[in-house]
């Protein structure tokens, strides 16, 4: 049963001076009308009139899809203040938003505060000053750790969100922005695969030949590298690819990673892995295996549209495969049993 729920309140590159190549923020949030308190408001009551009922344990109120704390201060204490009073008549139980790293500071935090912010996720994307300077991010690397130790520093839940398939980027450095992400110690992360967007300077790069976009299979190679390393340090991964609900459109001529179920491509992948290296260590060649997974995993276990039955299948063609969920497994648990 859902015990949690975010109201996402987007304010579409509201704050933000700068245009990363990667942007067109209008087609992201699929809106461009300006925030005010009055729409926050009407967008809480709303979202409200239908979560309430469910009695669900948390609430939290977001602002997505702009740089939050780069709004002129007047326009930050309007937003906050529409939302504040539902978090203190206990409607809502949190208040999170998104922003940039060069757009912290002592003062903003100390605003934030006020109106009882839980949450800061910044968009950090990489940890390279190369690929940052060549996606036109108007950051540095360094600006990024001084944000984030000033964020942890002052008490706030910490949300890191990485992009990987930047110009510049690669998987080698894709995995040092993570490994950098770790030694930062943030309290989430989120991982998304480049998407070119029309509109964008991307597209436009890309016509010409200048970027050359991963391929789905590249990024989900990539992404679970990541996903592995966050696994082990125990920081959750939050997001994995763009929803579809995001409104990206995927009837178009531009090359694109996106995937409406990147997560599942990345999981399932990672679920082959580890039940492979199990067959190869215990030297199976033939015989009968039975594949095991909580029922809430099982479609990380057979894999997107049933990818993983035919890739053991193809690779292990005298071994006869047979896969149940088992509801007595832990979440992302998998077993593989040599049957007699």
């Amino acid at each position: 049963m859902k015990t949690q729920a975010i109201i996402p309140l987007f304010i579409p590159h509201m704050g933000c001076q700068h245009e990363c190549v990667f942007c067109n923020q209008n087609t992201i949030t699929a809106s461009d009308s300006q925030m005010d308190s009055v729409k926050v408001s009407a967008m809480m009551e709303s979202k409200l009139k239908n979560l309430e009922p469910l009695g669900l344990k948390i609430l939290e109120a977001a602002f997505y899809g702009g740089s939050f704390t780069g709004l002129p201060l007047a326009l930050q204490r309007e937003l906050l203040g529409a939302v504040l009073p539902y978090k203190q008549a206990g409607r809502i139980n949190k208040i999170r938003l998104s922003t940039r790293p060069d757009y912290i500071n002592q003062e903003i935090l100390d605003l934030l505060k006020q109106y009882t912010v839980d949450t800061i996720e910044l968009g950090v994307q990489s940890f390279d000053d190369n690929v940052l300077a060549m996606s036109n991010r108007g950051h540095t690397v360094k600006q990024t750790i001084e944000a984030c130790q000033l964020i942890k520093t002052n008490g706030f839940s910490l949300g890191i969100q990485l992009m990987i398939g930047l110009p510049g980027d690669s998987k080698e450095i894709a995995y040092h922005s993570a490994i950098k992400t770790v030694n930062i110690k943030p309290d989430f992360v989120r991982i998304y695969p480049t998407v070119i967007l029309e509109g964008s300077q991307l597209a436009t790069m890309y016509r010409q030949n200048i970027y050359k976009p991963l391929t789905t299979d590249q990024a989900v190679d990539i992404a679970k590298d990541l996903v592995r390393l966050f696994h082990h340090e125990m920081i959750p991964v939050i997001r994995l690819g763009l929803k579809s609900t995001d409104n990206i459109c995927t009837k178009t001529d531009l090359a694109n990673a996106y995937h409406p179920a990147f997560r599942q491509l990345v999981e399932g992948s990672l679920a082959f892995d580890e039940m492979k290296a199990r067959l190869n260590q215990a030297n199976i060649h033939t015989g009968t295996v039975l594949f095991s997974a909580h029922p809430k995993s099982f479609s990380n276990l057979i894999g997107h549209k049933g990818v993983n039955k035919r890739r053991f299948a193809d690779e292990y063609p005298h071994i006869c495969f047979s896969y149940k969920p088992d509801s007595s497994l832990s979440q992302q648990e998998y077993v593989c049993q040599i049957m007699k």
